[in-house]
């Protein structure tokens, strides 16, 4: 593919680490930062998207891709990146989009060569939303989900309800997961998941299952195939089982990571190391069996294709990394492959 070997040791180190989007690298020092501003505040600026994105930042386009997805499946046309105002020359990372394919959540940073300790206060980065009302995408609004200095991703939103992971004072671990509820406008009522998720399980970027029963997430325990794998764990009476390995048709001895359920809970979704020999990760699909285990995983998208997320016409969000000839990332966006 003529990329520089360190460029796909970068990408194997990245999918390697617990969390998603930018906060898989925040240092400790973020952390550190957070953790001990107990006071509340508002981010420094209240800059637009455009306005927090630097002017030597570089939009690229599609036909200029040093390294355009390769899609393998037959059943949607050839991914294009995401109609609309969702994508600019920042990052737009970690997609997710509602089964009735309306409501759009993502996570934006307007710089990623920008540290994460900058990235709390500038007022921009963390979870954003658009809506599609007659055919065309809302600009798309943060959401704001704390009253302190915080850094927020990986959503997920089931109904009324958004999970989202966070770095704030009071976590069980440096990146814990979190619920929002939606009322009259706002997502509010912000609640720290559990110790069982965020302590003793301490999840990567999870999945929520329809009826909220179920959660997948990666999670690189020590008696899994190797580097990360892809785990459930169902809800009964209110706690959350021991997680179960999703098993050798999904995982490998290479990472498996960022998972996404369709909402008939038929076909699991996921990022991976290209099995098919692509530098970065790649999109895979795993269909549920008529026994209820999951069948041989697909690779469908390579090539710096990542977190992928469905709505229930089949069509493909995910995460599209632009590499220049040099191996240096110069932003994210949010591709799709439209279902035929």
């Amino acid at each position: 593919m003529g990329l520089p070997a360190e460029v796909q040791i970068e990408q194997e180190t990245t999918l390697n680490r617990k969390t998603c989007a930018a906060l898989l690298l925040l240092p400790v020092v973020a952390f550190a930062l957070i953790a001990g501003c107990s006071e509340p505040g508002e981010p420094q600026n209240a800059m637009t998207r455009e306005e927090a994105i630097p002017d030597s930042a570089v939009k690229v386009a599609a036909q200029d891709d040093a390294f355009p997805p390769v899609l393998h499946g037959e059943d949607w046309y050839y991914p294009v990146p995401m109609e609309g105002p969702i994508n600019t020359a920042g990052a737009e990372d970690s997609p997710f989009i509602t089964p009735d394919g309306d409501t759009f959540f993502f996570f934006f940073t307007p710089d990623v060569d920008v540290p994460a300790t900058d990235q709390v206060t500038d007022g921009v980065t963390g979870i954003w939303w658009s809506r599609q009302i007659n055919d065309a995408w809302t600009e798309p609004e943060r959401v704001v989900l704390s009253d302190a200095l915080s850094l927020e991703g990986c959503p997920c939103a089931r109904g009324d309800t958004l999970w989202f992971c966070s770095v704030r004072a009071g976590n069980y671990g440096e990146v814990d997961f979190y619920t929002a509820e939606y009322e009259d406008g706002v997502w509010g009522d912000w609640e720290n998941a559990g110790e069982q998720l965020n302590g003793e399980y301490s999840v990567g970027e999870l999945h929520v299952s329809a009826d909220g029963d179920t959660v997948y997430f990666g999670w690189d325990a020590p008696d899994g195939f190797g580097g990360m794998d892809i785990w459930s764990s169902q809800k009964v009476d209110g706690t959350w089982g021991e997680p179960v390995n999703l098993g050798p048709t999904v995982n490998s001895n290479l990472n498996e990571d960022l998972p996404f359920l369709s909402s008939d809970g038929e076909e699991l979704w996921f990022s991976g190391q290209s099995r098919l020999g692509y530098p970065g990760p790649a999109v895979y699909r795993s269909l549920k069996s008529g026994d209820g285990s999951w069948g041989e995983a697909e690779e469908v998208i390579s090539l710096f294709a990542a977190e992928p997320t469905l709505d229930d016409k089949g069509n493909i969000y995910f995460a599209h990394h632009f590499f220049d000839q040099d191996g240096a990332m110069v932003e994210v966006d949010i591709y799709m492959a439209y279902h035929k």
